[in-house]
């Protein structure tokens, strides 16, 4: 990067540029467009970062191609943007890298950057060794993604691989982002590596991410309390982050939930599919926190998109683990708002043996595959 940046200097006349070096990174004040070409070698990455940020605008843009680049607390005016070429595989610590960024920009500032999924890994393992490509995408499956996550093994394989490589999933880096202080704005996959756009909206998370299998959810309880519901994970770690981006991009689906919805893991699915990832619920059943048959426990965001009058009534029962719309077959996203209203109603005429009705219909639907979980 330093060699490009010298070339052109000895190319171009000093007044045509605006350079600040900070930590590695260059502060480019015109031309970005040219240099981005030159060091990305790729139209179509220029033409999406153009896309998003207007590349001949007069604009102050930290650039940078660096590995472990955590950018010092130090002021730069007017800055607006910064784009990092390196892919973020190659950040040891990825959290604290998003968090200098954020330090480092302004409200509504934009962080442009790449990541190589496992998904696009896998496509270049399989491209790369064609017929023996399912054996290293096996072991290599176990090792960068299995091994991590295991306890007493994480630390082994920080020092085997020095941390300086990760192997992230689509959710979990958006979600990273989101974890961190930011909202997505575009991603776009490009020639195996997936560009993703973000703006500094809010301040980064001040609770852990978790990797393990059993995750708590904050939910809406009785009376409004937040509450954690225990269920087995099924979709990626950082995830919850990213609930109303997908939501905002794809909707719901027939049966209420977030529509197309990249987050779920393949395991994921079958355990969804099979009803197991409930399981935990019966922890906060046994807490008084839940019970076996009520409303379904929801998140905020989408807490706040019922109608107010369905707020009130839900927040004066229990969530259940198994909801209405179960046991009166209506798992449309509309219909399961109506099957709740309905068991509220049920309950308030006879308190005492409507969830047990719920319970044994609930019971009897899943058994003769009447209704499927999503």
């Amino acid at each position: 990067m330093k060699e490009l940046i010298n070339t052109m200097y000895k190319h171009r006349k000093v007044e045509n540029w605006d350079k600040v070096s900070v930590d590695e990174g260059y502060l480019i004040k015109y031309d970005l467009k040219n240099l981005l070409l030159c060091e990305t070698g790729d139209e179509g990455v220029v033409d999406f970062i153009d896309s998003q940020i207007n590349l001949n605008a007069d604009t102050r843009i930290l650039l940078s191609t660096e590995n472990n680049t955590y950018v010092n607390e130090k002021k730069i005016d007017n800055l607006r943007v910064v784009i990092n070429l390196n892919s973020v595989n190659h950040i040891r610590n990825i959290n604290k890298y998003l968090v200098s960024i954020h330090k480092l920009l302004p409200d509504t500032g934009i962080i442009i950057g790449n990541v190589e999924t496992y998904s696009l890994r896998k496509d270049r393992i399989f491209e790369k060794f064609k017929m023996f490509g399912k054996a290293v995408f096996f072991f290599d499956f176990i090792f960068n993604r299995v091994f991590p996550r295991l306890f007493l093994c994480d630390r082994i394989y920080k020092l085997i691989t020095r941390d300086s490589y990760h192997v992230l999933s689509k959710a979990e880096m958006l979600g990273r982002v989101v974890y961190n202080g930011y909202d997505i704005i575009d991603f776009k996959e490009i020639k195996g590596q997936l560009y993703f756009v973000a703006m500094k909206t809010h301040e980064p998370s001040e609770f852990p991410a978790s990797f393990h299998p059993l995750i708590k959810l904050r939910r809406v309880g009785k009376k409004g309390k937040m509450m954690d519901v225990y269920k087995f994970r099924t979709m990626h770690p950082y995830s919850e982050y990213l609930q109303r981006f997908i939501v905002d991009l794809n909707g719901y689906n027939e049966v209420g939930k977030p529509a197309n919805d990249f987050r779920v893991t393949s395991w994921g699915k079958i355990m969804r599919k099979l009803w197991l990832d409930e399981l935990p619920q019966l922890i906060n059943v046994i807490l008084g926190q839940m019970k076996l048959v009520g409303v379904r426990p929801l998140s905020k965001a989408r807490f706040e998109e019922l109608p107010k009058e369905v707020q009130k009534a839900r927040i004066k029962h229990k969530p259940g683990c198994f909801p209405p719309y179960v046991a009166l077959c209506m798992p449309d996203s509309e219909q399961n708002i109506e099957a709740e209203v309905i068991y509220m109603r049920d309950k308030e005429k006879n308190p005492y043996t409507t969830d047990l009705k719920y319970f044994f219909k609930s019971v009897y639907n899943i058994m003769s595959n009447k209704i499927r979980s999503s």
